[in-house]
Formats: C-alpha cells, sequence, structure tokens
C-alpha cells in the first residue's frame, strides 16, 4: 500500500528518512519551518561575498556518508569533490601547537617525537578502534533500539567484551597514553558526542579511527554541499518538499496521527516522521500521547550549546589551518561547568574554522573566511553582552596563535548565533547543538524511543534518538526511522 507521509524538519536525519520512504514507494512531503533545507547544516551568504556552513564543519566518517548515496546508486563525487585536509588540524596548547597529519606513518612519527614508544600504542590503539568502527558503525548503530534482544546476535555478543560499552573513554585513552598533549589529541572528538570523557563508553574509540585514520576531508563548496546533493537524491526518488512551512499540531484521532496543521492548514497524512526536535514534537500532540514527561527531559544530559561568531576578514591571516583548536586551557574544568556547573566557562576552549584556507569560493579575493565555535552549557541566559566578552577574548588568542594584530579593525562582516537563536530557529530543548549526550545510560535502547509508543503511525529521528548526535549517525537515524514507518 502507498502511504502519504510527511516529515518534519529538512536535517540531515529528515532528508535521509525522505528520501529512503520515497524509495519505498511512498508518497513524501518534507515540511521545513526555515526558509532553506538543511537544518542546523543550513547555509547563507552575505552581501559582500562570504558564503557560510551554519552548522557541521568536520567531514568525518566518509565511508558511511558514501553509504547512504550507494543506497541509491550513486557516489558522493557526482555531486561534489572531496577534498582531504593536510594537516587535518592543529591544536593549540599553552605550551606549544600540534598538527595532525593527514598521513598515517607521518601521525605515528609524531607520536613516537612526544613519548617515546607511543607510536606502538597508537597502532595497537587504532587496530581496537578499527574493530569497534567496523561492528559498532556497521552492526550496532543500525538498530532501532526498540528491545536489547536486538543485540543478541552471535557476532555482537562475541563483541560485547571488545566493544568496551562498561568502561570510560577517560581511563581507555590513559591505557595507552601518558603525555597530556597526546591525551588531549585523543580525547578531543568524543566532545562532538556531547559529554565529558568520563562519562562516554570506551566504545567511542571508534571516533578517532573514523576521523584520524579515515581523515578528516572537506566538501568544496561547503558541508552544505552535502545537505544539496541529499535533497537532489530525494526529489529523484519524488520527495516534495514545502519551505517556510512551520507544522503547529500533530492531530490524533482513536490513537492514530491523522493529520498534521502546518501554517493553519490541516493537511492529511498515513504517516508522519518528525525529525524536528524530539521534545517540541512531543509538544504538538496531546499531553496523553507523548513518549515522555517534562521530569525525563529535565533529568537527561543533553550535548552542549554553542556560541558561534560568523566572522569576514578582509584580508589574509597567516598562520591558520582550515581547523584550529584553541585547548589552552583545562578540557576537564570546561567540560565540568557545562555538564555540572551549567555556566559560562572561566577558561574556554574553542574552535576555529578557515574553510577559505581550502575553498577559494567561500570568501572574495584576499579574504578570510571564519566561524569561531565554543562550547557552552545549555539552558543558562544568553545576551549580547556575554557573547561579546567571549568574543573578545577568541579574537585576542586568535591574534596571538596567528602572531597577528587589529583583527578588530579587518572584520567586515560578523554575526553571533548562541542559546537564544538554536531555540528561536529549530526549536531546540535549552538551545542544544548537538542533541543528547552519547552517555553510557543515554546508548541504544535507553535513548528516547524512535516510535510514539501511543500512537502507533507516528515516529521520531535525529539526534535525539537513536543512534545519536552527529552528521553520519543523524542519516543512519533517518534510513532506520524510514525502514520502521514503511514496513
Amino acid at each position: 500500500m502507498i502511504k502519504k507521509i510527511a516529515i518534519i524538519g529538512s536535517g540531515f536525519s529528515g532528508l535521509s528518512a525522505a528520501a529512503y520512504s520515497s524509495k519505498n514507494g511512498h508518497e513524501v512531503h518534507v515540511f521545513e519551518k526555515n526558509s532553506s533545507i538543511g537544518g542546523r547544516a543550513r547555509q547563507f551568504k552575505t552581501d559582500n561575498g562570504y558564503v557560510f556552513d551554519m552548522g557541521p564543519s568536520w567531514y568525518w566518517m566518509p565511508d558511511i556518508i558514501e553509504d547512504f548515496f550507494k543506497d541509491f546508486n550513486k557516489k558522493t563525487s557526482d555531486y561534489y569533490e572531496l577534498i582531504p585536509l593536510n594537516p587535518q588540524f592543529e591544536m593549540v596548547f599553552s605550551d606549544g601547537n600540534m598538527a595532525l597529519p593527514q598521513d598515517y606513518s607521518e601521525m605515528r612519527n609524531l607520536f613516537e617525537s612526544v613519548e617515546k614508544g607511543a607510536a606502538k600504542k597508537l597502532d595497537e590503539f587504532m587496530h581496537d578502534a578499527q574493530y569497534k568502527y567496523e561492528v559498532g558503525m556497521k552492526d550496532f548503530v543500525t538498530k532501532p533500539c526498540h528491545s536489547w534482544f536486538e543485540f543478541v546476535s552471535p557476532k555482537i555478543a562475541k563483541s560485547a567484551l571488545k566493544l568496551d560499552l562498561l568502561s570510560n573513554f577517560h581511563r581507555f585513552v590513559r591505557k595507552y597514553f601518558s603525555d597530556p598533549k597526546l591525551i588531549m589529541l585523543m580525547e578531543f572528538p568524543v566532545i562532538f558526542l556531547g559529554a565529558a570523557p568520563k562519562d562516554i563508553p570506551a566504545l567511542y574509540s571508534l571516533m578517532n579511527y573514523g576521523g584520524y585514520k579515515l581523515g578528516t576531508w572537506y566538501p568544496m563548496g561547503g558541508f552544505y554541499k552535502v545537505i544539496e546533493a541529499m535533497s537532489e537524491i530525494g526529489k529523484e526518488q519524488g520527495v516534495q518538499f514545502h519551505l517556510n512551512s512551520n507544522v503547529d499540531e500533530i492531530k490524533i484521532i482513536k490513537g492514530k496521527a491523522s493529520s498534521i496543521v502546518v501554517n493553519g492548514t490541516e493537511i492529511e497524512f498515513d504517516t508522519i516522521i518528525a525529525s524536528s526536535d524530539y521534545h517540541h514534537t512531543e509538544n504538538l500532540i496531546q499531553k496523553e500521547y507523548k513518549n515522555y514527561s517534562e521530569e525525563y527531559w529535565e533529568k537527561k544530559t543533553f550535548a552542549p550549546s554553542c556560541l558561534i561568531y560568523y566572522l569576514g576578514f578582509k584580508e589574509k591571516i597567516p598562520n591558520l589551518k582550515h581547523h584550529t583548536l584553541f585547548f589552552e586551557n583545562d578540557l576537564d574544568l570546561h567540560t565540568s561547568e557545562i555538564y555540572e556547573d551549567k555556566k559560562w566557562p572561566t577558561k574556554p576552549l574553542f574552535y576555529a574554522c578557515c574553510p577559505s584556507k581550502t575553498d577559494e569560493n567561500v570568501a572574495p579575493e584576499n579574504r578570510e573566511n571564519i566561524f569561531l565555535l565554543m562550547p557552552v552549557a545549555t539552558g543558562i541566559e544568553d545576551n549580547e553582552e556575554t557573547r561579546e566578552k567571549y568574543f573578545l577574548e577568541m579574537i585576542q588568542r586568535l591574534e596571538k596563535h596567528t602572531k597577528s594584530s587589529g583583527l578588530l579593525s579587518k572584520i567586515e562582516y560578523k554575526k553571533s548565533y548562541c542559546i537564544n537563536d538554536f531555540k528561536k530557529d529549530y526549536n531546540a530543548y535549552e538551545g542544544n547543538a548537538y542533541g543528547l549526550a552519547n552517555t553510557l545510560n543515554q546508548t541504544a535502547v535507553l535513548k528516547p524511543s524512535l516510535r510514539n509508543k501511543k500512537v502507533k503511525n507516528l515516529f521520531y529521528t535525529g539526534q535525539l534518538t537513536v543512534p545519536g548526535p552527529g552528521v553520519p549517525p543523524s542519516i543512519i537515524s533517518g534510513k532506520i526511522a524510514a525502514n520502521e514507518a514503511t514496513k
């Protein structure tokens, strides 16, 4: 039977769910409240020639992204050109810098130069991480997670101990390395998973393999090229997109979602897949049909929000790589202020992305496109004065690192984005940027359910449900939701 399916939201999970649902032979409509598709991965262009990706900027796990295109008999190269970054990124410490090379043998040499015996330890770490990546990303994260029995397969059972689900990442890294710089280098990727290393299962060393070993890439034209490519595949399958279309309500009659109200107009559907913020989506239905109470959400550990500045500089900035991590301060302090103290950081870490070092099309000639991102706690007060205070600190540290001066006077475009904007644009719970943290008690079946337990034709997808935050997991989430919804 051909179903008429509504997808709420056009981020990675929504685009994925739409493409797979349509491929399965159904009539699919995507409703996006904003004026362009992409959700957190939107892009905007300025009048003076800058092109900014608003969200994701790290292209990791290229094989997982490629798998989406393969499912439609396509390749990423049909839509965009991928460039490997070398170095992959640079880390700025209080007593020097470290750039991670693209070539693995050079990476080994770097580790050995920092700590004797670390090259061999890196091999052992990556061997273990590769196993976790191949089982974790190919088998573990592809389950709908309705029940733990889904994981009772010979392969996963055999792998259970090797997957290190019950040990933490902080301790795991220290089994291999003792130098503080190498520890920081290895711990940094899990920040994307939205929790402190001590609260993340050691399973997620797979991130180091999916990033460092498989490389850090850049799609020419910006990350939005991936969004455009996925929407093109959706359109080829027959998906219809509706922009500036805010979903006001999901109507449920006798335990079945019958329609959605879009900009005040009711439209009937057979099935609904919400890639919008999970908590927000539950507020679109009657209370008795919600999966979770307000108390449930209040107890959850959310990944951070962030303060972002999109900046256009009217001249080139020397000594700056495509990706730079400013880790001169204590990672543990910053993470505890995000998750435990829930306050603005006293000694923040931050990240600078300068795609104009790789791609001349994102800034006018002899100019620089930079965005600065500082992770912050969700739900804290966000105002212009606070944003500006941290902006000035980030600029000072950027000047020190690049041996530049007067950067403030060279800015010809400036836009900030923080907690209040995440709430307004994405209905994000407490202004979160990355979804739910991948802590042990928020893994797999312990995440918010992919399906509504009381409404048989309402499903959820995206970073607040399985498998979790990040671009590849969100793409996988859309596929799982589509398969469940079109059975």
